[in-house]
């Protein structure tokens, strides 16, 4: 697989996270990324462990780092990767009263029948 096309190859996570403590601070940087390794008694190194173990709070550092540096977001950063795309036809009505039997039939086992 070729790297041609990912703005972060290259760029070590110190490298990048150095840069972004740099430009936001330790204070910004864990109001915009809310994990506690940016919140109490943040270090380069102890951030570096987390994220390097933590994939989705690595994901939202390389996205806060590629719209610092104006950088397109690629699809795997964006959080759509893999969904389908929104279909243009109007959505059906949910007041179908198969779909309402259907969601009220939810934990009934539990909840017992409802009076619907």
């Amino acid at each position: 697989m070729t790297q041609a096309n990912n703005p972060l190859h290259g760029i070590k996570l110190e490298a990048l996270l150095t840069d972004l403590v740099d430009h936001y601070g330790w204070e910004e940087l864990g109001r915009r990324i809310d994990i506690r390794c940016f919140n109490h008694d943040p270090s380069i190194k102890s951030s570096l462990k987390f994220l390097r173990k933590t994939q989705w709070a690595r994901e939202k550092v390389e996205r806060l780092y590629l719209k610092m540096i104006g950088e397109p977001i690629p699809a795997h950063l964006r959080g759509d990767a893999g969904r389908p795309i929104e279909s243009t036809q109007p959505k059906r009505n949910t007041n179908d009263k198969a779909e309402k039997t259907s969601i009220s039939g939810v934990n009934q086992h539990i909840w017992g029948k409802s009076d619907d």
